[in-house]
């Protein structure tokens, strides 16, 4: 088959959450069919894996091109300047899209997309966002699908839910509720919709019965994450992730400022490794403050600070889909203390290949059981790895994405 991949970000460095994703499944559905791939570049998801943008665009499009055909980048419209993405999202507020749309609207980039159907007809098209349904409107002939990293409407209801600042709030409600609508409109639109989890699937399916969903899970490259060959030190925690998006911000400062000042006077010699791009000022203050309470920013190599972790604490009680970097740390047999909504999707079982955990002294009670109790804890680990390798190898998810793709071509063709 040909298969155009149309993202609203390149899917290139393999490094954190969406990226991630992205690339593997572009990846491996390029070992069973044509792929040419048609994306945004996003300046914010590039620049901490390079010197520059430019750089990153360039070194990107050569691992894209060793993968796919025709590559082809377009700078998003929000990243045009400063004050686009705040006019946008005050010019969302009176049009008749929400933010989750305009921010990706360019008729460049839709003329792009007609035309390169138009010289060589693809067999499927996939989007790989809701905010990328409008472009579906301009080609016709063609099998399409739609990817939904998260229930976006969902994310920004619970988000609201959770904001204290009632201006915020009330803008996240409407985004959310506006989204929904759109959700209802687009998804019956395309013969396929591809969410991370049952749970998504199952989120969508209660609100627009009419659409086809299938879940295609979230991976890991279990040949990369795997137990390291050392013994993890006596009393080491770590979390990773990208630390402006706001599930992470919101769960590093909660780890930071809630659960650390409980474990700190009664373990003096225990650490804490907070490892990702962009962490907030108040996390850089603690740590210029806590020699123990270490912000290391974006580290290219993750290996030694996992092998080096006794724990890995993960407590995200917002956003959607599902999270990756629970699934790096299952795959290199890291004890996981989460909170509940951190592991929705992700099929686990607590006290058999996690422990859960949903305030600060539930966080303390997990963490201290893991550090005395070698036994409980190794067993975790046994069992976390396992979890990782039965359930989410990227190399079998690529291949159910491939095989879902013919299947639904065919359908759709008689």
């Amino acid at each position: 088959m040909r298969i155009l991949w149309v993202s609203h970000l390149v899917p290139n460095p393999p490094k954190a959450g969406v990226l991630l994703r992205s690339h593997y499944l572009v990846k491996e559905l390029a070992k069973h069919h044509e792929v040419d791939l048609l994306a945004f570049s996003q300046k914010g998801l590039l620049a901490p894996y390079f010197n520059s943008v430019e750089e990153g665009l360039e070194k990107s499009k050569e691992v894209l091109e060793s993968m796919c055909g025709k590559v082809e980048f377009f700078e998003c419209p929000v990243d045009k300047s400063k004050f686009s993405k705040i006019w946008c999202a005050l010019y969302s507020l009176v049009s008749a899209h929400p933010y989750n749309i305009n921010w990706l609207k360019s008729s460049a980039f839709g003329e792009c997309l007609e035309r390169w159907h138009k010289e060589n007809p693809y067999d499927l098209i996939h989007f790989d966002t809701i905010s990328l349904a409008p472009y579906a409107a301009g080609v016709s002939n063609t099998t399409l699908a739609l990817d939904h990293h998260n229930v976006e409407s969902h994310m920004l209801i619970r988000r609201a839910g959770l904001e204290s600042n009632w201006l915020k709030k009330l803008y996240f409600w409407q985004e959310g509720k506006r989204l929904e609508a759109l959700e209802k409109k687009y998804c019956p639109q395309f013969q396929t919709n591809i969410t991370c989890s049952d749970l998504d699937s199952e989120r969508f399916e209660s609100f627009i019965p009419a659409a086809n969903f299938k879940t295609i899970p979230n991976g890991v490259d279990t040949e990369f994450f795997k137990p390291g060959n050392n013994l993890p030190a006596a009393k080491r925690l770590i979390f990773i992730g990208t630390l402006d998006w706001y599930p992470n911000t919101r769960a590093v400062q909660y780890l930071a400022h809630k659960v650390w000042p409980l474990l700190k006077d009664k373990h003096p010699d225990m650490q804490v490794d907070i490892i990702g791009s962009k962490p907030p000022a108040d996390l850089v203050e603690l740590a210029k403050k806590d020699s123990r309470f270490k912000v290391h920013g974006f580290v290219d190599d993750l290996t030694p600070y996992l092998e080096q972790a006794t724990v890995y604490v993960c407590p995200i009680d917002d956003g959607g889909g599902t999270k990756l970097k629970l699934l790096d740390a299952f795959a290199a047999g890291k004890a996981v203390v989460a909170h509940p909504v951190a592991c929705e999707g992700l099929y686990v079982t607590d006290e058999k290949n996690v422990l859960l955990a949903d305030s600060p002294q539930k966080y303390v009670e997990a963490i201290e059981r893991l550090i005395s109790d070698n036994t409980l804890r190794q067993q975790i680990e046994k069992n976390a790895r396992q979890h990782a390798v039965d359930n989410f190898s990227f190399a079998s998810i690529g291949k159910q994405l491939a095989d879902h793709y013919m299947q639904i071509n065919a359908d759709h063709k008689r």
